[in-house]
């Protein structure tokens, strides 16, 4: 289930285990493997068309209800086309929880330290750009910070150019700062 801090709009991938047809609504007992199975609603006006028991299916409605009951009331079921939307949606569930705590997480969902000692990359950096604060990052703990020698240094792969550039977005973008001067920066994250 994915869900965003108090977002009741969320999308679920399972298996249906059961199914109850009324007058005005279908509800189903879908079960995504994280928790106990989840009471599913749809109106019967709203594309409702039935589904079987053991089908894999992807929901996405609103969730409502207290800690003790959970109803999701749905605004679009549809079976999977393919077992790779269950992979898929895994992969969103994960991308989704790192970017709500910030961090990476192993596969049990526990925190780690991620890439390197320098933690998850912001989002919308180049792999150019993530190097080059990934390298930053490490030397969090010289009170100076990292010198632009030492950087060409590590990133001997890099142009000129593109160490320039991505300094020049890094530090526009707040991720970076400068210290002693103009050459030599820290990572804004400790």
């Amino acid at each position: 289930m994915t869900t965003a801090q108090a977002t009741t709009k969320v999308s679920v991938v399972g298996v249906v285990r059961r199914s109850a047809h009324y007058d005005t609504n279908v509800q189903y007992c879908v079960d995504d493997m994280t928790g106990p199975p989840l009471l599913v609603k749809q109106w019967v006006g709203e594309e409702a068309t039935p589904i079987c028991p053991g089908t894999y299916v992807k929901v996405t409605g609103c969730l409502r209800g207290g800690s003790d009951q959970k109803v999701l009331l749905a605004l679009n079921v549809r079976c999977l086309q393919e077992l790779n939307e269950i992979t898929s949606h895994m992969m969103e569930v994960v991308q989704a929880h790192m970017q709500l705590f910030g961090k990476a997480f192993d596969v049990n969902m526990n925190p780690t330290a991620g890439p390197g000692a320098g933690g998850v990359l912001p989002i919308g950096l180049s792999t150019i750009q993530g190097e080059v604060l990934h390298v930053i990052r490490t030397y969090a703990a010289s009170g100076d910070g990292i010198g632009i020698h030492e950087l060409k240094t590590q990133l001997g792969f890099l142009s000129s150019t593109d160490l320039r550039t991505s300094l020049a977005f890094l530090l526009n973008e707040g991720h970076i700062f400068s210290t002693v001067d103009q050459h030599h920066f820290k990572s804004t994250e400790h």
